[in-house]
């Protein structure tokens, strides 16, 4: 089985390209720009990895991240993550990048825009992995800093497929980024934003009314509120699900009350990926993995997962077809488990 899951082919939607830097990458930029680091070895600091809310990890995610100073850096960033994507399976990747943690210390955004860019377009030609940019706005940050962010980012419109919203959830709901994200509507680029992960099931509300995102990022928490619920399923909204991501941030106590299962026999289109994979113990096979042999998945359900993972994605249609024609091909040429 952990072959099967690891080989369906399949699409990540929920993944922070700087949630991607692993210890080793951290001491490498640290020695390359003539950095401290906090920690004496690699595995002292995997070791600090423990985390007891959202901000917690952010703490940690930010600091991390000071060790991204140039284009080159961030190409290496995100070939590596390619490389560990393809071996888990992944055909496409829509991925996050947080500019505002990076130009707040004077990281010119066209380096970091051009080194995710030209890793993600070169992983596409070696490994076929096809991609979309994510540019996502600090909700802890000012309306008028993510405004800035946008109008900085505009001039590469053309490598950047939609806007997101992601950081500290609690205290700080979608309404107050309309104006940002109705900006960047009228710009083409299309909206997503986390929600109901840390936040109620208000916040997942609001990101649907208000700022008209065509995926919500966690949306866990919409299983509190049925008629949300209810909404989420008539509209076929996805939810980019992160069942690592959830157990290590204490959303759920333990992986086997992670409500996956449930949301996807109610027929809600959820999917899986693995958020912060360097932080949280595993890419996207390793949550995969987790929720099957928690949750009891059966080989249909890892099979309805990868197919809602292309269907939830800003592929176009002709390619989503041929993707989940792929997933049945490979679920039917597959030795029965």
């Amino acid at each position: 089985m952990e072959a099967f899951i690891r080989g369906v082919p399949k699409a990540e939607l929920h993944l922070h390209i700087e949630g991607t830097l692993e210890p080793e990458m951290v001491f490498e930029l640290a020695r390359k720009h003539h950095l401290p680091v906090a920690h004496s070895s690699v595995e002292a600091l995997r070791e600090g990895y423990r985390f007891t809310s959202l901000q917690s990890f952010l703490d940690v995610y930010y600091q991390g991240a000071s060790v991204l100073r140039d284009e080159g850096d961030f190409h290496a960033l995100t070939s590596a993550y390619l490389r560990r994507a393809h071996a888990d399976g992944v055909v496409h990747a829509e991925i996050f990048f947080d500019p505002q943690t990076h130009t707040a210390r004077g990281v010119p955004i066209e380096a970091i825009i051009g080194g995710i860019h030209s890793a993600l377009a070169e992983g596409e030609r070696t490994l076929g992995i096809t991609h979309r940019l994510i540019l996502c706005f600090l909700r802890h940050l000012s309306a008028e800093d993510a405004m800035r962010t946008l109008e900085q980012a505009l001039p590469h419109a053309e490598v950047i497929t939609a806007v997101g919203l992601d950081s500290s959830e609690a205290g700080h709901p979608p309404g107050k980024f309309v104006a940002v994200f109705a900006r960047a509507r009228s710009e083409g680029l299309l909206t997503v934003a986390h929600a109901g992960e840390e936040g109620p099931p208000a916040y997942v509300s609001e990101a649907l009314d208000l700022l008209q995102v065509k995926r919500v990022d966690h949306g866990v928490r919409s299983e509190e509120d049925p008629a949300l619920l209810a909404r989420l399923l008539r509209d076929r909204v996805p939810l980019t699900v992160c069942p690592l991501s959830n157990v290590r941030l204490g959303v759920f106590a333990r992986m086997e009350d992670h409500n996956l299962k449930r949301l996807l026999e109610r027929g809600l289109c959820v999917t899986v990926n693995s958020d912060d994979p360097a932080y949280f113990g595993g890419y996207v096979a390793e949550n995969y993995l987790a929720a099957y042999r928690a949750l009891d998945l059966s080989r249909a359900d890892i099979v309805q997962l990868a197919s809602n993972s292309f269907e939830a994605s800003f592929l176009p249609q002709a390619q989503k077809a041929a993707w989940l024609r792929k997933v049945r091909r490979f679920d039917a040429d597959s030795t029965p488990v």
